[in-house]
């Protein structure tokens, strides 16, 4: 591909390699310093001028650390002449600070989104956003994909003919009813509330899940909490068997050994939109890629494309 140049920052390089393997195209070197001050510097070691630039940075910990060299790569490709500056965010952290619920406090995603495109950025490219609203925070275009292709092709090796998706809250359960289709199954949501302490209740299920295979449903599993509320309350109907599902699998503070440890869970499956240590792997865990659609993306971005297509046509890279 002519006049493109990715670059990727610190935070996922080997996705971004995948990405570009898919592309055809090289990864082009990025150099991350820190003065003695600790701050950081950046410099994109490949020509940028009158270039197609895609910068590969999921927001993942430490955030700020990788936000700001995000912010860096953007303002020194857009003072190297870059003729366009897409953000390739597979995720973005900043996007469960999305309303004000609280006296004083911050709209996070709003004001990072103002910061990326105030650097440079021309459009984003995202994955699984936290909730739709997020997309119109950014003043600049934003494609928005989603893994439930690579999710369901996951599933579809299992017999679903007693299957049930299962929202843990009724905030996912548009994505868990789109996914449910996908794959012919019947979708149900838990009630869930939550306290300031951070405390999570869900109260009840609403749907069947006695007798049947269910699989959990969620944009992005961290702590864990949920799920595990989630679990107790399904216990109580009798599933047959529980499968966990998300895009974005954080798994912090142990949340990946603490849901591995449960007996009746068979199994956990996220992208690799963040990274999984390899240290923290389980026998349960299954990760699937998301690079070739992510590189289908940037390939029709670049040729002036369709992007919603990926969603409505099957295709190939």
């Amino acid at each position: 591909m002519r006049d493109i140049a990715v670059f990727s920052g610190s935070a996922h390089l080997g996705l971004a390699q995948e990405v570009c393997a898919h592309l055809g195209v090289p990864l082009s070197p990025t150099r991350v310093s820190r003065f003695a001050n600790d701050c950081l510097e950046v410099q994109l070691q490949a020509n940028c001028r009158e270039r197609d630039v895609f910068l590969i940075q999921p927001l993942v910990k430490p955030v700020q650390e990788h936000l700001v060299e995000l912010l860096l790569m953007c303002d020194a490709a857009r003072g190297a002449s870059a003729a366009r500056i897409t953000v390739v965010m597979p995720h973005y952290s900043y996007a469960r600070s999305d309303k004000k619920d609280a006296p004083r406090i911050s709209i996070g995603g709003r004001l990072v989104a103002d910061l990326m495109v105030a650097a440079g950025a021309s459009r984003v490219l995202a994955m699984t956003l936290h909730s739709p609203q997020v997309h119109g925070f950014f003043s600049v275009p934003v494609d928005h994909l989603h893994a439930l292709r690579e999710l369901a092709a996951h599933f579809r090796q299992y017999d679903l003919s007693r299957t049930t998706v299962v929202s843990p809250d009724l905030g996912n359960a548009k994505e868990a009813a789109a996914f449910a289709r996908r794959i012919g199954a019947q979708v149900a949501a838990g009630a869930k509330q939550r306290f300031p302490d951070d405390r999570v209740s869900i109260n009840a299920v609403i749907g069947d899940v006695a007798d049947r295979d269910v699989i959990v449903l969620d944009d992005e599993i961290a702590k864990g909490s949920t799920v595990l509320e989630l679990l107790d309350r399904l216990r109580e109907s009798g599933p047959r068997s529980i499968r966990l599902a998300c895009t974005h699998g954080l798994f912090a503070a142990g949340a990946l050994k603490r849901l591995s440890e449960q007996p009746d869970v068979l199994e956990i499956v996220c992208t690799n939109t963040v990274p999984v240590p390899e240290a923290e792997h389980t026998d349960k865990l299954r990760i699937l890629s998301i690079a070739p659609a992510l590189a289908e993306a940037v390939r029709r971005i670049h040729n002036g494309e369709s992007v919603s297509a990926l969603f409505e046509e099957s295709w190939t890279t």
